[in-house]
């Protein structure tokens, strides 16, 4: 059954169709990719799958629902929830602290934003909670500032993860990580996805193949190429328009 259900998006900015017609879905328990050079449109039809932006034209369907013309805020209580390429965590809050706050607004609560999050103990669990799944229990109360990148990287996924969603958008998860650090993610994000569905940007192609259940290949806002990453590896048109010969 498809969690997510895109059906022909398209946007534009003045003459440029960002979008042209994109279509895709993703299933429970699949990791679907999306690639692409820069200015494809990845982040643009990342943007309107969270309601960041709004389509010219075209749905977005959520666990069973038409929500296109929902804000943000009502899809991430739906339980739509996404990562950025640049990290939103605030720098001198503990990382329980950025959690948990992040589980307060996505419970609908957070005019309460500076009542300690700490002393809610159910707050507290779920926070706690995310921050085991991402590996960073032992960093629960080191400012976010005192993080290495890489944990930052991490910490971004745990504030995705608040509250426990029923859907991941990430948004170049990897990127500015080095190799171990690349090869912690891809390891969480592999037991991840056997509970949550994800499309994932990204353009790491050692991640794209090993977590992928399905890639499709976005070129100038149309999606040239779709299969298993084998499939795509081997395409004509996504070797030509992205992939090339490191793909062999």
């Amino acid at each position: 059954m498809s969690v997510l259900i895109i059906e022909n998006l398209n946007k534009s900015f003045g003459s440029v169709n960002v979008t042209n017609n994109v279509s895709l879905s993703v299933d429970e328990g699949e990791c679907h990719a999306l690639i692409g050079p820069n200015g494809a449109g990845k982040t643009t039809l990342i943007h309107q799958i969270s309601g960041v932006l709004s389509p010219d034209s075209g749905h977005v369907r959520f666990d069973g629902h038409d929500v296109t013309h929902l804000p943000v805020w009502q899809r991430v209580q739906a339980g739509l929830s996404r990562t950025f390429q640049i990290t939103s965590i605030i720098p001198s809050f503990s990382v329980l602290e950025n959690v948990a706050l992040a589980v307060q607004a996505k419970q609908g609560s957070s005019l309460r934003f500076f009542k300690p999050a700490r002393d809610e103990k159910a707050l507290n669990d779920a926070a706690m909670q995310a921050i085991s799944d991402i590996g960073l229990a032992d960093r629960a109360d080191m400012a976010a500032q005192d993080l290495s990148h890489g944990e930052r990287r991490l910490l971004e996924l745990g504030i995705a993860l608040a509250g426990r969603p029923k859907f991941l958008l990430l948004d170049e998860p990897m990127a500015g990580l080095g190799r171990a650090e690349s090869e912690t993610l891809i390891g969480i994000l592999d037991t991840l996805r056997r509970d949550i569905p994800m499309l994932l940007v990204e353009h790491d192609m050692d991640a794209i193949f090993r977590l992928a259940d399905v890639v499709s290949v976005l070129v100038d806002g149309v999606v040239v190429a779709r299969g298993t990453p084998d499939e795509v590896r081997q395409d004509p048109a996504a070797r030509a328009a992205y992939l090339g010969d490191s793909a062999a």
